[in-house]
């Protein structure tokens, strides 16, 4: 189950990651943090329903909240867990025009327990939500480092319940006044290291660079030989000329192994919505001169990632490969049939020869219209 401990972002891509998929109002990342519209409409950098606050614990930075002004109630950033049921959640909630922090735990969008304290951006920078199995606690700290307890309750049912089924939502609103934005930064990290996410259609790159592997194209005649000048292992597609390095195979042209083969395979998470068409499009390259012709494609979702894992859906049927691009299409009748988080993984096949492109989570969003 995808612990909320596991998620660690600290926005510095140039786009929100793929763990935010159910981002809404215009949420964007700008200058290495998640910036969310506060607007009298409703914006939050999301989710998918599919995390587990059980056992888990979570921290972020707030470094922006919303101006107070023009705003009569409300003008507020809160970072909340929610569960299945509409309203039930736990988590903070900034309110600059009462100039309070409550750490809530509340149903029907209220809690009339709520601890409230007045709020100050120093102290209450980073915000802390934690769950031993017992207890959930929610603390305050000035520098990620050092925390103060501010709540502590009886973890609620739902939440143990719901496992794989909450959503972690980083929102902003106002009830009037000029737009402005909350932004938030260092979820479950203090690393201000660059990050790179993969782009929404995702791409399995073949062009690394690494100490010790050689590979050469050709097409005239040669000779693989074991006298080496570089440690490593070397490959000669078709018949080239020349010497190989130690450990070199001669492969004859009609079972050329594609590059992308001396990677490892990438890490991808589905995320897909229960009863909607799933569309995803990912590119495979390799060298110019090398054809993907005559290979196929497979894949498969399970619920755990060995042979005893349940089969929750065949991916095969939906795969297309169109050049170097593989295209994954499932129609909203299959979709709507997923009921299950599980584990997924993408290859391609020519002969007995078998490339593992990317493998991942497959993550469900439960489907609310029907």
């Amino acid at each position: 189950m995808p612990s909320l401990s596991t998620l660690v972002d600290n926005f510095n891509a140039a786009a929100l990651s793929p763990e935010w998929g159910n981002a809404y109002g215009g949420t964007s990342v700008v200058a290495g943090q998640a910036r969310v519209p506060c607007t009298v409409g409703y914006a939050g950098c999301q989710t998918g329903y599919a995390w587990t606050l059980a056992g888990a614990s979570f921290f972020v930075q707030v470094p922006t909240t919303p101006n107070p002004t023009g705003a009569t109630a409300e003008a507020y950033a809160a970072v909340t867990v929610q569960g299945t049921v509409e309203g039930t959640r736990v988590g903070f909630i900034i309110n600059k025009v009462t100039g309070m922090l409550r750490c809530v735990s509340e149903t029907g969008y209220w809690d009339d327990a709520a601890v409230e304290l007045a709020y100050d951006p120093v102290a209450h920078l980073f915000l802390r939500l934690a769950d031993d199995g017992t207890n959930l606690t929610w603390s305050t700290s000035p520098n990620g480092t050092t925390w103060t307890t501010r709540r502590t309750l009886a973890t609620p049912a739902w939440i143990a319940a719901d496992a794989e089924l909450c959503a972690l939502d980083m929102s902003a609103h106002r009830d009037g006044g000029a737009d402005d934005y909350a932004a938030f930064d260092y979820f479950n990290t203090l690393d201000d290291g660059a990050v790179s996410f993969g782009s929404g259609e995702g791409s399995a790159q073949s062009s690394a660079t690494a100490v010790g592997i050689l590979v050469a194209h050709g097409t005239a005649t040669g000779a693989a030989t074991a006298t080496a000048t570089t440690a490593g292992a070397a490959a000669y597609h078709g018949t080239a000329t020349g010497s190989a390095q130690s450990n070199a195979t001669a492969v004859s042209a009609d079972t050329d192994i594609p590059e992308v083969a001396e990677l490892s395979a990438g890490d991808w998470d589905l995320y897909i919505e229960q009863g909607a068409t799933f569309l995803q499009r990912f590119t495979v390259d390799d060298d110019p001169d090398f054809t993907w012709d005559g290979w196929t494609a497979r894949s498969q979702i399970r619920s755990e990632a060995s042979a005893h894992g349940d089969l929750l859906l065949d991916l095969t049927d939906y795969l297309t490969i169109d050049g170097p691009e593989i295209r994954i299409q499932i129609p909203a009748t299959i979709t709507e049939t997923l009921t299950r988080n599980g584990r997924w993984d993408l290859e391609v096949v020519n002969g007995s020869t078998v490339v593992r492109l990317l493998n991942g989570r497959a993550i469900v969003s439960p489907e609310v219209t029907r």
